[in-house]
């Protein structure tokens, strides 16, 4: 099995999850930072959350990662809906130092196993064009510009507005490795994003076969399907020398020791490598708390079901959020949280449109109702989770393995076990499978109606 140590950069905490999860092997263990750089003792597995996906400034940070990628594959992860500024991302990856030579950019934004394809250029879900499904949860303007992150693209090339892209259709991605490699190059040559058509994992696989074969250090760019294809391709590759820690960026810190914190022990921004750190004995946490950022009917029919199960529920009414002092909102909540999670389980929801605050909120009413209480959290939407975990102070997480697919099971440093997904994924069963799978004495999900993509993968820690 590959060796290959990878770096790779997300939008927001779900993805980065999801992408740490595809990319790591027993060979190859993952730590997740929510912290920027710099980051100097790699593990083979390193996936940064910029947090970009609803902030500006993509291109800056993702420009100052990117100059600590040192000799990794890189793997920059984007939504397979395009939501956020993926033309400033792609941009970022297209620059480089004066004095080095232009890296090859290829996207490749297909998640197959969620029904989301690209032919001719055109997102598809199910076969239905993105721009005519109500899947993103954005309305596209009647009149403003054609692109940006709150419309929805008719073309993964114009979400990339200005970006110079050329298409890499099916009938090329499907031609074979060798004309692949041509084409990639030709596009590569151009100083051109290749955006390629992809329907199935197959057709992933081809893409990151002929991008590696082609430069030993293109830049990736896709969702979670591209980052599976090269989780599967690292682990069919001989392994190679092991790699030091990478130089520093020009005109950075050297990279010598880590960085120290003001307690004298690593920085945030600096993840170590080795094993995930076991849970203590007799100190697992007896509460798990469930927060559902979302009003989406889906989400909330999910909900319901873990509260028939025997979760205890909290409804957050958005509507009172937005006459409430932004530091005081969501206030009455908290005791609420506290009473469910006496009987072990809470799941906390919100009805009604979602205020731009809702998030920070969240991630208050949580910091609040825990104070000292160590609990497990299940986090839905990346936005949600990262909230959350900001406002209990959490910087990394070690990933343990997948319940479902996007639903990635994930430990804190000191062993508390987070569950992060996707916010548009998941069957009618997903909060009910999570929260078996963390309390598998509590919850039983025999005569539920199973849905696809639930397996579990869980890696040894």
């Amino acid at each position: 099995m590959g060796h290959f140590p990878v770096f790779a950069l997300a939008d927001d905490l779900s993805g980065a999850a999801e992408t740490a999860a595809v990319l790591m092997s027993p060979e190859r263990p993952a730590r997740i930072t929510l912290s920027g750089p710099p980051y100097v003792a790699m593990p083979p597995v390193l996936v940064a959350d910029l947090d970009t996906r609803h902030h500006a400034g993509a291109a800056v940070l993702v420009r100052e990662a990117l100059a600590w990628a040192g000799d990794r594959h890189v793997l920059i992860k984007i939504d397979s809906l395009l939501r956020g500024d993926i033309a400033t991302t792609v941009q970022a990856c297209l620059s480089t130092p004066a004095h080095s030579a232009p890296a090859p950019v290829v996207l490749a934004s297909a998640l197959p196993q969620a029904g989301r394809t690209v032919v001719n250029g055109v997102p598809l879900i199910h076969g239905v064009p993105l721009r005519e499904t109500r899947t993103r949860s954005t309305t596209r303007p009647t009149t403003g510009p054609t692109t940006g992150p709150g419309v929805v693209p008719a073309t993964v090339a114009e979400a990339l507005g200005g970006v110079p892209s050329a298409g890499v259709r099916l009938a090329a991605v499907r031609a074979g490795r060798a004309a692949l490699m041509e084409a990639l190059a030709e596009v590569a040559a151009s100083g051109r994003v290749a955006v390629c058509d992809a329907e199935t994992d197959a057709d992933l696989d081809m893409i990151v076969a002929a991008a590696l074969a082609g430069d030993p250090a293109p830049r990736l760019i896709g969702a979670g399907g591209l980052a599976a294809a090269l989780g599967r391709a690292l682990n069919t590759a001989p392994a190679p020398a092991p790699l030091g820690p990478p130089p520093p960026p020009a005109g950075g810190s050297s990279a010598g020791a880590p960085s120290s914190s003001p307690d004298g022990g690593p920085s945030a921004g600096v993840p170590v490598t080795g094993p995930a750190p076991p849970q203590a004995a007799g100190s697992a946490p007896d509460a798990l708390l469930v927060v559902v950022g979302t009003a989406e009917p889906a989400a909330a029919e999910q909900a319901r079901l873990l509260v028939a199960y025997g979760a205890e529920p909290v409804t957050l009414d958005a509507a009172d959020l937005d006459t409430a002092d932004p530091g005081t909102a969501g206030e009455p909540v908290v005791g609420r949280v506290r009473r469910a999670l006496a009987g072990g389980v809470a799941v906390l929801t919100v009805r009604g449109p979602a205020p731009p605050a809702l998030t920070a909120i969240l991630g208050r009413i949580v910091r609040e109702a825990l104070g000292a209480t160590r609990a497990d959290l299940v986090l839905t939407g990346g936005e949600t989770a990262r909230r959350v975990l900001d406002a209990l102070d959490v910087r990394e997480l070690i990933p343990v393995g997948q319940v479902h697919h996007g639903a990635v099971h994930s430990r804190t440093p000191d062993g508390r076990s987070v569950v992060t997904r996707p916010g548009s994924f998941g069957g009618r069963d997903s909060l009910l499978r999570i929260a078996a799978h963390l309390r598998p004495g509590r919850f039983r999900t025999t005569g539920v109606p199973a849905t696809s993509g639930t397996t579990f993968d869980e890696r040894p820690t």
